[in-house]
């Protein structure tokens, strides 16, 4: 009991590896902290459940339940969220982040937004349309503005490429329409 009692201290008292991860932007970081929480909850549910066992029989499976159900919820978090950032997602929140910081800035509009994590970093590429009479410099502007809000509201954010189109011409829907093609032109010998 007494071991118990000091594991489940100890890990409350351990500076978790979860704030660390949020800081540096690791998933498995973060699921190494929920680790190490359900281990000090564990521990203290141990510690316990054998003194209560003598009046209450079903104390030690449903402790035991309860800390299973707790385990189970963990990895399933914890495997989602790293399962996500292996196959370089990006949840909808973050997703929505980018495309807030970035109508931060007058006279642009956000069309087309992709983002993926690479290690702890993530990348962006943000398309906006701007009014078609402002000049090439005016346009940069803009687009050196956009990339520093979204620098400026995502810490993990580590490369930004904001690409700018006359209003009416931007977006992923006006180019779906056009006979594009990256086949190679078809050859014949007649």
């Amino acid at each position: 009991m007494l071991a118990s009692v000091v594991g489940s201290s100890a890990t409350k008292l351990w500076p978790s590896f979860d704030p660390v991860g949020r800081q540096i932007g690791s998933v498995a970081l973060i699921a190494d902290g929920y680790h190490a929480r359900v281990d000090g909850w564990t521990s203290l549910a141990c510690s316990l459940a054998p003194s209560e066992s003598g009046r209450y029989p079903l104390a030690d499976p449903v402790v035991g339940l309860l800390i299973s159900a707790a385990i189970f919820v963990i990895v399933w978090q914890s495997a989602r969220a790293v399962m996500v950032r292996m196959l370089d997602g990006v949840d909808a929140e973050t997703l929505e982040t980018i495309s807030h910081a970035a109508r931060h800035v007058p006279e642009e509009e956000v069309t087309d937004l992709r983002a993926r994590w690479i290690g702890h970093r993530l990348h962006a590429e943000v398309s906006i349309t701007v009014p078609a009479g402002l000049s090439v410099g005016d346009g940069h502007e803009i687009a050196k503005e956009v990339r520093h809000q979204l620098l400026h509201h995502l810490p993990h954010l580590g490369r930004v490429m904001v690409h700018v189109d006359p209003y009416g011409q931007g977006g992923s829907s006006t180019t779906a329409g056009r006979a594009h093609s990256r086949r190679p032109p078809a050859h014949s010998h007649e």
